[in-house]
């Protein structure tokens, strides 16, 4: 989940099809309407966002209960690893987990471009892996002769700092 306040704008129709564009700022048509939309995150000039933290984090739903069962903040903010506390702040987050029918649930939604592996169960991190550029998308899943991979496209997200070119493949250990 993406804790972010949002600077949003409905724009006349005319305006939004004619007007200017300010850099950093997002627009959608809004079709059926007779206007569009434009949003840029709120944030200070560090980059930091201007509401409290965590700024993202991964939620486990008991949907049979409709409770939370655990919530951990997700990634870190490169660049504040001295920040004391920073480490529980969690970062904006861009894409969505995977969860496993062998209970791992594996993100790498997170700034920092690392895929994480999350007990289902508890939210424990069991393991986590430096990717060579932000993983700002949801791994997906096949199995080959019996084992297990997780793959997920490495090619990061502009706005945020990171950019690649990438897919990256992990095999699960054989059971």
């Amino acid at each position: 989940v993406k804790h972010l306040a949002m600077f949003l704008q409905l724009h006349p129709r005319e305006e939004f099809e004619e007007g200017p564009r300010v850099e950093g700022r997002q627009y959608t048509g809004q079709e059926g309407t007779p206007y569009g939309m434009s949003r840029q995150p709120l944030v200070a000039p560090s980059g930091l966002p201007c509401n409290p933290p965590p700024f993202g984090t991964l939620v486990a739903v008991d949907l049979r209960e409709g409770t939370i069962r655990w919530q951990e903040p997700l990634g870190t903010i490169p660049g504040l690893e001295q920040v004391p506390g920073s480490e529980e702040w969690g970062s904006l987050v861009f894409g969505g987990p995977l969860v496993t029918a062998s209970g791992l649930t594996f993100v790498a939604a997170g700034q920092d471009d690392r895929i994480r592996a999350f007990d289902t169960d508890s939210g424990e991190v069991l393991w986590e892996y430096q990717l060579p550029a932000g993983g700002q998308a949801a791994p997906m899943t096949y199995e080959k002769d019996g084992r297990q991979y997780v793959v997920i496209s490495a090619g990061g997200r502009g706005g945020i700092g990171t950019a690649g070119d990438y897919i990256v493949a992990f095999a699960l250990p054989e059971s």
